[in-house]
């Protein structure tokens, strides 16, 4: 059975910086692409950032780009998300997800697995 799990997010200034993490179990990780999506109060997911199998490519959001880094370790089937210069609309529950395809973690469709997520909140 295949599992992600999600750590990081906690209570920050904006400005601040946090650090997330997901780590997957139960099958090969270094096949997948990831991606992270969030989910903000009385809103639909969203895209955040996604990467290929190997670390090549990097897709990210227009409202992250610049701030947010997107980034895996394949030896320790984990994929990170270090976000700096947070902002208070960056609030949310942040999703990893593993998919087949690039497009599939960059456009949340047909995603194979997620994880629980992780509540990240920025105060003004």
């Amino acid at each position: 059975q295949v599992q992600l799990v999600e750590s990081g997010g906690g209570l920050v200034q904006a400005g601040g910086s946090l650090s997330l993490s997901c780590v997957v179990s139960g099958r090969t990780f270094s096949t997948y692409p990831m991606g992270w999506f969030r989910q903000a109060p009385g809103k639909e997911r969203e895209f955040v950032a996604a990467i290929n199998y190997n670390g090549g490519r990097k897709y990210y959001a227009d409202s992250v780009k610049g701030r947010f880094t997107i980034f895996r370790d394949n030896a320790k089937n984990t994929v990170y998300l270090q976000m700096n210069s947070l902002k208070p609309e960056d609030t949310a529950v942040y999703y990893c997800a593993a998919g087949e395809t690039i497009e599939v973690v960059t456009t949340g469709s047909r995603v194979d697995y997620w994880g629980k997520g992780t509540l990240v909140t920025v105060s003004s």
